[in-house]
C-alpha cells in the first residue's frame, strides 16, 4: 500500500490551501503536518530550504512551492483534470495562477494579513498602519481592477473549475480573515465569482477547519484540528518559538 502523502503548512495559508483543494478534489489520501513557516525546526529547513510552506512529501520525493506542486498532483493523477486542455487557455490559467501568488499575495496577504494578523498572533507585534493604508488604498484596488477585467461575467475562468479560479479564491478567503471582502458595487464581477469559488462543497470542508483554529496560538491548533477530524500526521517539525527569516508562502 502506497504511503500517504504528506503536506507540510498551516490551513490558513493561501498556498497550502490551493495544494489542498487539488488533493481533495482528486480524491488523494493525504495528511498534513499544519505548522506555520515562521516555526519549522530545523529538519523543516532541511526539506523547505527556503521556509516556505507548502512542503509535499511523496514516498521520499520532496516538492516545494505550491504551483509545482500542484502540477505534479496533475501530471500524477490527471483525473479530474485541472488545468484547461486548450493550450492558450492552460497557459492564461497558469498565468493567473502566478499573478494570484504574487500580486494578490503581496497586497492582500503581506501588506494586510500579515500585518493584521501574523504579526499579532506570532511575533506579538503592532500592525504597520501606513503600510495597511497603502493596501487598502491603493495595491488592493488596483488588483481589483486588473482582476474585474479579467473574470467572466459568470461562471468559472475556463468553462469548468481551473488552478486559475482555485488560486484566486485561496487568496480572497485569507484576506476574509481580517474582515477583508470585496465591495460587490466597486468590483461586481469580481466579488460575484469569489463568492461562487468559496461556496464550493471543497472550499466549506477547508473552512470549517480553518475556522477552528483561526485565532488559536500556534501550541493549541493541532489539538483543535485533531478534535475536528483533519488527517494530521503523528508528529510535528513546528517548535515553540517564531523565528525569521526568508519565510514566505509559496
Amino acid at each position: 500500500m502506497p504511503a500517504r502523502l504528506k503536506i507540510i503548512g498551516n490551513y490558513i495559508s493561501p498556498y497550502v490551501r490551493k495544494v489542498v483543494v487539488c488533493l481533495e478534489l482528486k480524491g488523494l489520501d493525504y495528511e498534513i503536518d499544519p505548522i506555520a513557516p515562521f516555526v519549522g525546526n530545523d529538519h523543516f529547513s532541511r526539506l523547505s530550504p527556503l521556509r516556505r510552506i507548502p512542503v509535499l512529501v511523496d514516498d521520499g520525493l520532496v516538492l516545494n512551492d505550491s504551483s509545482v506542486i500542484c502540477q505534479y498532483l496533475e501530471d500524477k493523477h490527471p483525473s479530474p483534470v485541472l488545468y484547461p486542455a486548450n493550450i492558450s487557455d492552460r497557459a492564461q490559467a497558469r498565468w493567473l495562477e502566478e499573478y494570484a501568488d504574487t500580486r494578490l499575495a503581496d497586497a492582500l496577504v503581506w501588506r494586510l494579513f500579515y500585518q493584521l494578523a501574523l504579526r499579532r498572533y506570532i511575533f506579538g507585534e503592532d500592525a504597520d498602519q501606513t503600510i495597511v493604508r497603502q493596501a487598502r488604498d491603493v495595491e488592493i484596488p488596483s488588483v481589483l481592477d486588473y482582476l474585474e477585467s479579467q473574470l467572466p461575467d459568470d461562471g468559472f475562468l475556463f468553462g469548468a473549475l481551473s488552478i486559475a479560479d482555485i488560486s484566486i479564491a485561496c487568496f480572497f478567503r485569507t484576506a476574509s480573515f481580517v474582515r477583508y471582502a470585496v465591495d460587490a458595487e466597486r468590483w461586481p464581477r469580481t466579488a460575484a465569482f469569489v463568492a461562487q469559488v468559496l461556496a464550493l462543497p471543497v472550499f466549506q470542508k477547508l473552512a470549517r477547519l480553518e475556522d477552528c483554529i483561526l485565532r488559536l496560538p500556534q501550541a493549541e491548533q493541532r489539538s483543535a484540528l485533531m478534535a475536528a477530524g483533519a488527517p494530521l500526521t503523528s508528529d510535528t517539525l513546528g517548535t515553540s518559538a517564531p523565528r525569521r527569516g526568508v519565510a514566505r508562502y509559496a
